[in-house]
Protein backbone atom coordinates (compact mmCIF):
# COMPACT_ATOMS: atom_id res chain seq x y z
CA UNK A 1 0.00 0.00 0.00
CA UNK A 2 3.05 2.20 0.91
CA UNK A 3 4.65 1.47 -1.95
CA UNK A 4 1.38 2.12 -4.82
CA UNK A 5 0.54 5.26 -3.03
CA UNK A 6 4.23 6.71 -3.38
CA UNK A 7 4.13 5.80 -7.10
CA UNK A 8 0.45 7.47 -7.05
CA UNK A 9 2.00 10.87 -5.69
CA UNK A 10 4.91 10.31 -8.29
CA UNK A 11 2.55 9.76 -10.68
CA UNK A 12 0.73 12.64 -10.03
CA UNK A 13 3.86 15.10 -9.45
CA UNK A 14 5.04 13.71 -13.32
CA UNK A 15 1.49 14.53 -14.44
CA UNK A 16 1.62 18.17 -13.24
CA UNK A 17 5.08 18.72 -14.21
CA UNK A 18 4.45 17.98 -17.85
CA UNK A 19 0.87 19.72 -17.83
CA UNK A 20 2.69 23.12 -16.55
CA UNK A 21 5.23 23.04 -19.36
CA UNK A 22 3.22 22.47 -21.82
CA UNK A 23 1.03 24.92 -20.59
CA UNK A 24 4.32 27.26 -20.57
CA UNK A 25 5.05 26.00 -23.55
CA UNK A 26 1.34 27.27 -25.43
CA UNK A 27 2.09 30.64 -23.35
CA UNK A 28 5.25 31.34 -25.19
CA UNK A 29 3.93 30.23 -28.27
CA UNK A 30 1.06 32.42 -27.95
CA UNK A 31 2.81 35.23 -27.27
CA UNK A 32 5.07 34.78 -30.03
CA UNK A 33 2.34 34.27 -32.22
CA UNK A 34 0.53 37.79 -31.34
CA UNK A 35 3.71 39.38 -31.48
CA UNK A 36 4.43 38.34 -34.68
CA UNK A 37 0.81 39.59 -35.83
CA UNK A 38 1.16 42.87 -34.26
CA UNK A 39 4.67 43.02 -36.27
CA UNK A 40 2.75 42.57 -39.74
CA UNK A 41 -0.12 44.80 -39.02
CA UNK A 42 2.60 47.45 -37.95
CA UNK A 43 4.27 46.61 -41.38
CA UNK A 44 0.98 46.91 -43.15
CA UNK A 45 0.69 50.25 -41.73
CA UNK A 46 4.16 51.31 -42.73
CA UNK A 47 3.22 50.52 -45.57
CA UNK A 48 0.37 52.48 -46.09
CA UNK A 49 1.71 55.17 -44.83
CA UNK A 50 4.50 55.58 -46.83
CA UNK A 51 2.11 54.28 -49.97
CA UNK A 52 -0.15 57.75 -49.19
CA UNK A 53 3.15 59.85 -48.59
CA UNK A 54 4.05 58.10 -52.15
CA UNK A 55 0.44 59.39 -53.67
CA UNK A 56 0.32 62.48 -52.12
CA UNK A 57 4.14 63.49 -53.48
CA UNK A 58 2.65 62.18 -57.57
CA UNK A 59 -0.66 64.05 -56.71
CA UNK A 60 1.02 67.57 -55.46
CA UNK A 61 3.41 66.37 -58.96
CA UNK A 62 0.54 65.97 -60.64
CA UNK A 63 -1.04 69.52 -59.89
CA UNK A 64 1.98 71.22 -60.48
CA UNK A 65 2.57 69.79 -63.66
CA UNK A 66 -0.99 70.59 -64.91
CA UNK A 67 -0.17 74.31 -63.57
CA UNK A 68 2.63 74.71 -65.41
CA UNK A 69 1.18 73.17 -68.52
CA UNK A 70 -1.89 75.47 -68.06
CA UNK A 71 0.69 78.52 -67.86
CA UNK A 72 2.40 77.11 -71.14
CA UNK A 73 -0.73 76.28 -72.61
CA UNK A 74 -1.95 80.04 -72.05
CA UNK A 75 1.22 81.98 -73.37
CA UNK A 76 1.05 79.92 -76.44
CA UNK A 77 -2.74 79.88 -76.72
CA UNK A 78 -2.64 83.98 -76.33
CA UNK A 79 0.65 83.96 -78.96
CA UNK A 80 -1.15 81.50 -81.46
CA UNK A 81 -4.34 84.17 -81.25
CA UNK A 82 -2.01 87.19 -81.59
CA UNK A 83 -0.19 85.82 -84.62
CA UNK A 84 -3.64 85.13 -86.30
CA UNK A 85 -4.62 88.63 -85.70
CA UNK A 86 -1.78 89.87 -86.77
CA UNK A 87 -2.26 88.14 -89.78
CA UNK A 88 -5.53 89.31 -89.97
CA UNK A 89 -4.47 93.17 -89.37
CA UNK A 90 -1.78 92.48 -92.52
CA UNK A 91 -4.72 91.15 -94.68
CA UNK A 92 -6.97 94.05 -93.41
CA UNK A 93 -3.93 96.48 -94.14
CA UNK A 94 -3.44 94.96 -97.93
CA UNK A 95 -7.08 94.96 -98.32
CA UNK A 96 -7.34 98.44 -97.42
CA UNK A 97 -4.89 99.69 -99.38
CA UNK A 98 -6.47 97.71 -102.24
CA UNK A 99 -9.73 99.22 -102.11
CA UNK A 100 -8.37 102.69 -101.58
CA UNK A 101 -6.52 102.59 -104.91
CA UNK A 102 -9.32 101.36 -106.94
CA UNK A 103 -11.90 103.67 -105.15
CA UNK A 104 -9.61 106.47 -105.97
CA UNK A 105 -9.46 105.14 -109.60
CA UNK A 106 -13.15 104.58 -109.28
CA UNK A 107 -13.71 108.34 -108.45
CA UNK A 108 -11.68 110.08 -110.80
CA UNK A 109 -13.28 108.27 -113.41
CA UNK A 110 -16.78 109.57 -112.32
CA UNK A 111 -15.40 112.91 -111.80
CA UNK A 112 -13.42 113.03 -114.71
CA UNK A 113 -16.87 112.05 -117.01
CA UNK A 114 -18.62 115.25 -115.27
CA UNK A 115 -17.21 117.73 -117.11
CA UNK A 116 -19.33 120.61 -116.13
CA UNK A 117 -18.23 120.41 -112.63
CA UNK A 118 -15.23 122.77 -112.60
CA UNK A 119 -11.55 121.13 -112.10
CA UNK A 120 -11.15 122.97 -108.78
CA UNK A 121 -14.18 122.10 -107.27
CA UNK A 122 -13.76 118.51 -108.86
CA UNK A 123 -10.26 118.24 -106.93
CA UNK A 124 -11.63 119.63 -103.85
CA UNK A 125 -14.51 116.81 -103.87
CA UNK A 126 -12.17 113.94 -104.82
CA UNK A 127 -9.95 115.16 -101.55
CA UNK A 128 -12.94 114.93 -99.36
CA UNK A 129 -13.75 111.46 -100.69
CA UNK A 130 -10.45 110.45 -99.78
CA UNK A 131 -10.49 112.01 -96.51
CA UNK A 132 -13.58 110.48 -95.74
CA UNK A 133 -12.09 106.87 -97.09
CA UNK A 134 -9.33 107.19 -94.63
CA UNK A 135 -11.52 108.09 -92.08
CA UNK A 136 -13.80 105.37 -92.19
CA UNK A 137 -10.42 103.12 -92.67
CA UNK A 138 -9.23 104.73 -89.98
CA UNK A 139 -12.77 103.48 -87.74
CA UNK A 140 -12.84 100.61 -89.27
CA UNK A 141 -8.94 99.89 -88.68
CA UNK A 142 -10.22 100.59 -84.60
CA UNK A 143 -13.47 98.51 -84.44
CA UNK A 144 -10.65 95.59 -85.92
CA UNK A 145 -8.13 96.25 -83.15
CA UNK A 146 -10.90 96.57 -80.44
CA UNK A 147 -12.82 93.63 -81.43
CA UNK A 148 -9.27 91.60 -81.56
CA UNK A 149 -8.54 92.90 -77.89
CA UNK A 150 -12.39 91.85 -77.00
CA UNK A 151 -11.82 88.29 -78.42
CA UNK A 152 -8.02 88.04 -77.35
CA UNK A 153 -9.31 88.50 -73.57
CA UNK A 154 -12.68 86.85 -74.00
CA UNK A 155 -10.55 83.49 -75.55
CA UNK A 156 -8.38 83.54 -72.68
CA UNK A 157 -10.92 84.25 -70.38
CA UNK A 158 -12.54 81.63 -71.55
CA UNK A 159 -9.28 79.27 -71.37
CA UNK A 160 -8.47 80.12 -67.84
CA UNK A 161 -12.33 79.16 -66.66
CA UNK A 162 -11.98 76.22 -68.29
CA UNK A 163 -8.85 75.68 -66.77
CA UNK A 164 -10.01 76.15 -63.75
CA UNK A 165 -12.61 73.88 -64.28
CA UNK A 166 -10.25 71.12 -65.57
CA UNK A 167 -8.13 72.03 -62.58
CA UNK A 168 -10.85 71.07 -60.32
CA UNK A 169 -11.66 67.64 -61.91
CA UNK A 170 -8.17 67.04 -61.86
CA UNK A 171 -8.63 67.65 -57.81
CA UNK A 172 -11.46 65.42 -57.81
CA UNK A 173 -10.40 63.11 -59.41
CA UNK A 174 -6.97 63.02 -57.18
CA UNK A 175 -9.20 63.35 -53.85
CA UNK A 176 -11.15 60.20 -55.31
CA UNK A 177 -8.35 58.34 -56.04
CA UNK A 178 -6.52 59.19 -52.71
CA UNK A 179 -10.10 57.66 -51.05
CA UNK A 180 -10.00 55.05 -53.17
CA UNK A 181 -6.62 54.05 -51.98
CA UNK A 182 -7.33 54.69 -48.35
CA UNK A 183 -10.51 52.66 -48.77
CA UNK A 184 -8.49 49.57 -50.50
CA UNK A 185 -6.04 50.54 -47.60
CA UNK A 186 -8.77 50.24 -44.83
CA UNK A 187 -9.99 46.79 -46.68
CA UNK A 188 -6.80 45.58 -46.71
CA UNK A 189 -6.23 46.08 -42.94
CA UNK A 190 -9.75 44.66 -41.99
CA UNK A 191 -8.90 41.44 -44.22
CA UNK A 192 -5.57 40.99 -42.14
CA UNK A 193 -7.53 41.78 -38.76
CA UNK A 194 -10.01 38.63 -39.61
CA UNK A 195 -7.19 36.59 -41.11
CA UNK A 196 -5.36 37.42 -37.73
CA UNK A 197 -8.42 36.24 -36.05
CA UNK A 198 -8.70 33.11 -37.89
CA UNK A 199 -4.98 32.54 -37.18
CA UNK A 200 -5.15 32.82 -33.31
CA UNK A 201 -8.57 31.13 -33.13
CA UNK A 202 -7.03 28.26 -34.98
CA UNK A 203 -3.84 28.23 -32.55
CA UNK A 204 -6.18 28.56 -29.41
CA UNK A 205 -8.06 25.31 -30.42
CA UNK A 206 -5.38 23.39 -31.44
CA UNK A 207 -3.27 24.24 -27.95
CA UNK A 208 -6.76 23.75 -26.10
CA UNK A 209 -6.93 19.95 -27.76
CA UNK A 210 -3.36 19.52 -26.95
CA UNK A 211 -4.17 20.57 -23.52
CA UNK A 212 -7.35 18.31 -23.05
CA UNK A 213 -5.53 15.45 -24.68
CA UNK A 214 -2.80 15.39 -22.23
CA UNK A 215 -5.14 15.76 -19.56
CA UNK A 216 -7.46 13.06 -20.64
CA UNK A 217 -4.35 10.86 -21.63
CA UNK A 218 -3.16 11.52 -17.92
CA UNK A 219 -6.36 10.33 -16.65
CA UNK A 220 -6.59 7.36 -17.96
CA UNK A 221 -3.03 6.32 -17.42
CA UNK A 222 -3.68 6.87 -13.98
CA UNK A 223 -7.00 4.98 -13.96
CA UNK A 224 -5.44 2.13 -16.15
CA UNK A 225 -2.35 2.06 -13.06
CA UNK A 226 -5.32 2.07 -10.21
CA UNK A 227 -7.34 -0.56 -12.00
CA UNK A 228 -4.01 -3.34 -12.48
CA UNK A 229 -3.18 -1.98 -8.78
CA UNK A 230 -6.02 -3.15 -7.87
CA UNK A 231 -6.09 -6.18 -9.87
CA UNK A 232 -2.59 -7.01 -8.05
CA UNK A 233 -4.00 -6.85 -4.59
CA UNK A 234 -7.34 -8.87 -5.60
CA UNK A 235 -4.85 -11.63 -6.68
CA UNK A 236 -2.71 -10.96 -3.76
CA UNK A 237 -5.78 -11.47 -1.09
CA UNK A 238 -7.03 -14.00 -2.90
CA UNK A 239 -3.95 -15.94 -2.90
CA UNK A 240 -3.21 -14.81 0.76
CA UNK A 241 -7.04 -16.22 1.77
CA UNK A 242 -5.91 -20.13 -0.19
CA UNK A 243 -2.55 -19.75 1.40
CA UNK A 244 -4.50 -19.09 4.52
CA UNK A 245 -7.57 -22.10 3.75
CA UNK A 246 -3.99 -24.61 3.39
CA UNK A 247 -2.49 -23.58 6.80
CA UNK A 248 -5.90 -24.01 8.17
CA UNK A 249 -6.27 -27.56 6.94
CA UNK A 250 -2.90 -28.75 7.65
CA UNK A 251 -3.10 -27.65 11.51
CA UNK A 252 -6.93 -29.15 11.79
CA UNK A 253 -5.76 -32.62 12.45
CA UNK A 254 -3.26 -31.13 15.48
CA UNK A 255 -5.99 -29.03 16.92
CA UNK A 256 -8.61 -32.04 16.59
CA UNK A 257 -5.99 -33.62 18.56
CA UNK A 258 -5.61 -31.37 20.71
CA UNK A 259 -9.65 -31.02 21.83
CA UNK A 260 -9.33 -34.65 21.54
CA UNK A 261 -6.77 -34.87 24.58
CA UNK A 262 -9.03 -32.03 26.62
CA UNK A 263 -12.01 -34.56 26.55
CA UNK A 264 -9.94 -37.36 27.29
CA UNK A 265 -8.63 -35.49 29.97
CA UNK A 266 -11.86 -34.53 31.07
CA UNK A 267 -13.08 -37.54 30.73
CA UNK A 268 -10.16 -38.99 33.12
CA UNK A 269 -10.95 -36.43 35.94
CA UNK A 270 -14.41 -37.39 35.65
CA UNK A 271 -13.64 -40.82 36.32
CA UNK A 272 -11.73 -39.77 39.24
CA UNK A 273 -14.74 -38.22 40.45
CA UNK A 274 -16.82 -40.92 39.99
CA UNK A 275 -14.30 -43.22 41.95
CA UNK A 276 -14.37 -41.11 44.49
CA UNK A 277 -17.90 -41.36 44.94
CA UNK A 278 -17.73 -44.48 44.53
CA UNK A 279 -15.62 -45.23 47.65
CA UNK A 280 -17.27 -43.00 49.95
CA UNK A 281 -20.88 -44.42 48.95
CA UNK A 282 -19.13 -48.00 49.26
CA UNK A 283 -18.35 -46.82 52.67
CA UNK A 284 -21.81 -45.95 53.75
CA UNK A 285 -23.49 -48.86 51.82
CA UNK A 286 -20.85 -50.94 54.10
CA UNK A 287 -21.39 -49.73 57.60
CA UNK A 288 -25.76 -50.10 56.98
CA UNK A 289 -25.27 -53.88 55.25
CA UNK A 290 -24.16 -56.52 57.16
CA UNK A 291 -21.06 -58.15 56.93
CA UNK A 292 -22.32 -61.51 55.17
CA UNK A 293 -23.57 -59.59 53.07
CA UNK A 294 -20.98 -56.76 52.17
CA UNK A 295 -19.16 -59.19 49.33
CA UNK A 296 -22.17 -59.45 47.47
CA UNK A 297 -22.89 -55.42 47.81
CA UNK A 298 -19.49 -55.00 47.00
CA UNK A 299 -19.65 -57.02 43.68
CA UNK A 300 -22.64 -55.72 42.79
CA UNK A 301 -21.47 -52.03 43.33
CA UNK A 302 -18.14 -52.86 41.36
CA UNK A 303 -20.87 -54.18 38.55
CA UNK A 304 -22.76 -50.78 38.20
CA UNK A 305 -19.16 -49.41 38.92
CA UNK A 306 -18.08 -50.47 35.45
CA UNK A 307 -21.58 -50.33 33.93
CA UNK A 308 -21.72 -46.38 34.63
CA UNK A 309 -18.02 -46.43 33.56
CA UNK A 310 -18.13 -47.99 30.30
CA UNK A 311 -21.38 -46.06 29.47
CA UNK A 312 -19.35 -42.90 30.42
CA UNK A 313 -16.66 -44.14 28.08
CA UNK A 314 -19.39 -44.48 25.55
CA UNK A 315 -20.70 -41.20 25.33
CA UNK A 316 -17.09 -39.32 25.56
CA UNK A 317 -16.07 -41.45 22.77
CA UNK A 318 -18.87 -40.36 20.81
CA UNK A 319 -18.26 -36.74 21.64
CA UNK A 320 -15.13 -36.84 20.69
CA UNK A 321 -16.66 -38.69 17.01
CA UNK A 322 -18.68 -36.06 16.93
CA UNK A 323 -16.80 -33.07 17.48
CA UNK A 324 -14.03 -34.43 14.58
CA UNK A 325 -17.22 -34.53 12.27
CA UNK A 326 -18.41 -31.20 13.56
CA UNK A 327 -14.94 -29.49 13.61
CA UNK A 328 -13.99 -30.98 10.06
CA UNK A 329 -17.81 -29.50 8.63
CA UNK A 330 -17.38 -26.13 10.18
CA UNK A 331 -13.80 -25.75 8.57
CA UNK A 332 -14.83 -26.29 4.91
CA UNK A 333 -18.05 -24.24 5.78
CA UNK A 334 -16.20 -21.27 6.74
CA UNK A 335 -13.56 -21.47 4.70
CA UNK A 336 -16.46 -21.47 1.79
CA UNK A 337 -18.09 -18.33 3.42
CA UNK A 338 -15.06 -16.64 3.96
CA UNK A 339 -14.32 -16.87 0.12
CA UNK A 340 -17.44 -15.65 -0.80
CA UNK A 341 -17.52 -12.56 1.70
CA UNK A 342 -13.51 -11.83 0.13
CA UNK A 343 -14.94 -12.59 -3.15
CA UNK A 344 -18.12 -9.93 -2.85
CA UNK A 345 -15.50 -7.63 -0.92
CA UNK A 346 -13.66 -7.42 -3.70
CA UNK A 347 -16.10 -6.86 -6.57
CA UNK A 348 -17.83 -4.52 -4.61
CA UNK A 349 -14.37 -2.48 -4.22
CA UNK A 350 -13.43 -3.02 -7.94
CA UNK A 351 -16.91 -1.39 -9.08
CA UNK A 352 -16.61 1.36 -6.09
CA UNK A 353 -13.01 2.23 -7.96
CA UNK A 354 -15.34 1.29 -11.35
CA UNK A 355 -17.67 4.08 -10.57
CA UNK A 356 -15.43 6.62 -9.23
CA UNK A 357 -13.17 6.55 -12.34
CA UNK A 358 -16.42 6.86 -14.41
CA UNK A 359 -17.14 9.74 -12.55
CA UNK A 360 -13.77 11.35 -12.75
CA UNK A 361 -13.66 10.54 -16.64
CA UNK A 362 -16.81 12.46 -16.70
CA UNK A 363 -16.25 15.69 -14.63
CA UNK A 364 -13.41 15.67 -16.69
CA UNK A 365 -15.01 15.51 -19.99
CA UNK A 366 -17.51 18.37 -18.50
CA UNK A 367 -14.49 20.41 -17.64
CA UNK A 368 -13.43 20.10 -21.21
CA UNK A 369 -16.70 20.60 -22.71
CA UNK A 370 -16.93 23.46 -20.74
CA UNK A 371 -13.48 25.03 -21.68
CA UNK A 372 -14.49 24.41 -24.95
CA UNK A 373 -17.21 26.42 -24.85
CA UNK A 374 -15.50 29.18 -23.13
CA UNK A 375 -12.97 29.67 -25.55
CA UNK A 376 -15.70 29.27 -28.28
CA UNK A 377 -18.14 32.21 -26.34
CA UNK A 378 -14.33 34.27 -26.26
CA UNK A 379 -13.81 33.81 -29.71
CA UNK A 380 -17.13 34.13 -30.80
CA UNK A 381 -17.62 37.37 -28.70
CA UNK A 382 -13.50 39.23 -29.91
CA UNK A 383 -14.40 38.44 -33.32
CA UNK A 384 -18.13 40.63 -32.51
CA UNK A 385 -15.96 43.32 -30.95
CA UNK A 386 -13.84 42.96 -33.67
CA UNK A 387 -16.43 43.54 -36.23
CA UNK A 388 -18.32 46.59 -34.54
CA UNK A 389 -14.80 48.13 -34.55
CA UNK A 390 -14.43 47.33 -38.33
CA UNK A 391 -17.76 48.39 -39.15
CA UNK A 392 -17.60 52.12 -36.65
CA UNK A 393 -14.09 52.65 -38.63
CA UNK A 394 -15.85 52.11 -42.21
CA UNK A 395 -18.93 53.87 -41.51
CA UNK A 396 -16.09 56.67 -39.85
CA UNK A 397 -14.35 56.61 -43.25
CA UNK A 398 -17.61 56.87 -45.14
CA UNK A 399 -18.48 59.60 -43.00
CA UNK A 400 -14.75 61.79 -43.94
CA UNK A 401 -14.88 60.62 -47.30
CA UNK A 402 -18.28 62.54 -47.77
CA UNK A 403 -17.31 65.41 -45.80
CA UNK A 404 -14.00 65.96 -47.89
CA UNK A 405 -16.37 65.45 -51.12
CA UNK A 406 -18.71 68.09 -49.77
CA UNK A 407 -15.72 70.79 -48.77
CA UNK A 408 -14.09 70.22 -52.16
CA UNK A 409 -17.08 70.60 -53.99
CA UNK A 410 -18.50 74.26 -52.11
CA UNK A 411 -14.25 74.91 -52.24
CA UNK A 412 -14.50 74.49 -56.25
CA UNK A 413 -17.99 76.21 -56.36
CA UNK A 414 -16.78 79.64 -54.33
CA UNK A 415 -13.47 78.98 -56.30
CA UNK A 416 -15.79 79.08 -59.48
CA UNK A 417 -17.76 81.72 -58.38
CA UNK A 418 -15.19 84.15 -57.42
CA UNK A 419 -13.75 83.67 -61.04
CA UNK A 420 -16.93 84.59 -62.64
CA UNK A 421 -17.46 87.66 -60.42
CA UNK A 422 -14.24 88.77 -61.65
CA UNK A 423 -14.97 88.28 -65.02
CA UNK A 424 -18.46 90.13 -64.82
CA UNK A 425 -16.47 93.00 -62.91
CA UNK A 426 -14.16 92.87 -65.60
CA UNK A 427 -16.65 93.38 -68.23
CA UNK A 428 -17.43 90.16 -69.50
CA UNK A 429 -21.08 88.54 -69.78
CA UNK A 430 -21.36 85.62 -67.60
CA UNK A 431 -22.93 84.20 -70.67
CA UNK A 432 -19.63 84.53 -73.24
CA UNK A 433 -17.33 83.05 -71.11
CA UNK A 434 -19.35 79.72 -70.60
CA UNK A 435 -19.98 79.80 -73.86
CA UNK A 436 -17.64 77.09 -75.96
CA UNK A 437 -14.12 78.31 -77.66
CA UNK A 438 -14.02 78.08 -81.43
CA UNK A 439 -10.32 77.77 -80.44
CA UNK A 440 -8.23 74.61 -79.96
CA UNK A 441 -6.13 74.59 -76.58
CA UNK A 442 -3.08 73.51 -76.66
CA UNK A 443 -2.35 70.36 -74.97
CA UNK A 444 -5.99 69.63 -73.88
CA UNK A 445 -7.33 66.14 -75.82
CA UNK A 446 -11.33 66.62 -76.62
CA UNK A 447 -10.92 70.50 -76.72
CA UNK A 448 -13.10 72.51 -78.41
CA UNK A 449 -11.46 72.63 -80.79
CA UNK A 450 -12.82 75.33 -84.45
CA UNK A 451 -10.92 77.46 -86.84
CA UNK A 452 -9.58 81.05 -85.93
CA UNK A 453 -12.14 83.41 -85.70
CA UNK A 454 -12.74 85.56 -89.19
CA UNK A 455 -13.70 88.94 -88.73
CA UNK A 456 -16.16 90.17 -91.36
CA UNK A 457 -14.14 92.98 -92.82
CA UNK A 458 -16.69 95.41 -94.67
CA UNK A 459 -15.88 96.49 -98.27
CA UNK A 460 -15.07 99.63 -99.36
CA UNK A 461 -19.41 99.40 -100.95
CA UNK A 462 -20.79 98.88 -97.10
CA UNK A 463 -17.72 100.97 -95.11
CA UNK A 464 -19.51 104.34 -95.84
CA UNK A 465 -23.14 105.57 -94.75
CA UNK A 466 -25.59 105.59 -97.89
CA UNK A 467 -25.47 109.42 -100.21
CA UNK A 468 -21.62 109.75 -99.05
CA UNK A 469 -20.26 109.40 -102.62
Amino acid sequence: MHEQMSGYKRMRREHQAALLKLEEKCKVEMEAHKNALDKEYDNLLHNFTRELERLEAKHQQDLERRMKQTSAAEKKLFKEISLKQEGDRKAFDLNRKKEYKANKERWKRELSMDESTPKRQRDLTLQSQKDNLKQAEAQEEQRLLTLQKQYIELEMRKFKRRRLIMLHELEDQLLRDELAKKQQQLEQAHAMLLKHHEKTQELEYRQQKSIHQLREEQINKQHDTELQNQKIYMERVKKELLRKHAMEIRQHPKSLKQKELQIRKQFRETCKTQTKQYKRYKAQILQTTPKEQQKEVIKQLKEEKHRKLTLLGEQYEQSIADMFQSQSYKLDESQVIECQRTNEMLEYELEELTAYQNKNKKQAQEQRDRERRELENRVAQRRSVLESKMEAELQQFNQERAERLRMKHEKHVKELEAFDEESIALGFSALAITEGSRETYPDEEGSLSGSMISLAHSNSSTSFPAGSL
